[in-house]
């Protein structure tokens, strides 16, 4: 690979909680050890450009339902992901990712298919606030932290669910787990920027688009601290 291409996927639409953080901080990542590294900023008016890594944020309810209307039509997404790309996608994008999810309305829009998951809109209190997770021992990450901001409801086909929720309120459906992931696409209901609060899991998204196994060591000080920080606030 001679340069790792990080694409933030429509933040014209999808850049309401400053999720293209996500995408700024695996470029300079992985630029820190000396793997050349662009990010690209996909406006939702131009067809997608092939990448290695693409990161997906969230929005709200009527920006949401056009990104998936234009990311299906578009394609580019699904044969990036067929040819082996990354995708990290949070929030609304982790809904987009799936099978279906609902608008403020309550209507049921189609999702682009990389997930089996489906999202319907929760009838209980919005999940507002910081969240904990332990993560699948396979993934091999520490607690995440993050902060979580929906209403959906999102259960799981034959994804795996990211982790198990020890603070918070995660995918909502009942059983506490949060976001889910199958081969190299990863869908979470975490904000922060989360990949600013865990630097694990940004290396491990690196390791997956670069096909590296281990990467070279970071000064990673500050990132822990602010994790500490925040997991310290809900108890855990």
């Amino acid at each position: 690979m001679s340069t790792l291409r990080v694409a933030v996927v429509y933040p014209d639409l999808l850049g309401t909680y400053g999720d293209t953080g996500n995408g700024i901080i695996l470029t300079r990542r992985a630029m820190s050890r000396g793997i050349a590294a662009e990010l690209l900023l996909c406006s939702s008016s131009e067809p997608l450009p092939e990448a290695d890594l693409y990161c997906i944020g969230g929005g709200e309810d009527g920006p949401q339902v056009l990104a998936a209307d234009r990311l299906r039509a578009d394609g580019r997404l699904t044969e990036a992901v067929e040819r082996g790309a990354t995708v990290f996608a949070v929030c609304a994008g982790f809904q987009i990712i799936g099978g279906s999810f609902p608008d403020a309305a309550g209507r049921t829009h189609g999702g682009v298919g990389l997930l089996d998951v489906t999202t319907t809109k929760g009838s209980g209190p919005r999940c507002v606030g910081e969240v904990a997770v332990d993560p699948a021992s396979s993934l091999g990450l520490g607690r995440l932290s993050g902060f979580e901001n929906h209403s959906g409801v999102t259960s799981l086909g034959q994804a795996s669910a990211l982790g198990t929720v020890v603070a918070g309120r995660g995918n909502g459906a009942g059983v506490a787990v949060e976001g889910a992931y199958a081969g190299h696409v990863l869908g979470t209901y975490l904000h922060g920027p989360v990949l600013a609060r865990n630097p694990d899991l940004a290396d491990l998204l690196l390791r997956w688009a670069t096909g590296r196994t281990e990467l070279v060591a970071l000064d990673d000080a500050a990132e822990l601290g602010l994790r500490a920080e925040r997991l310290a606030s809900v108890g855990c």
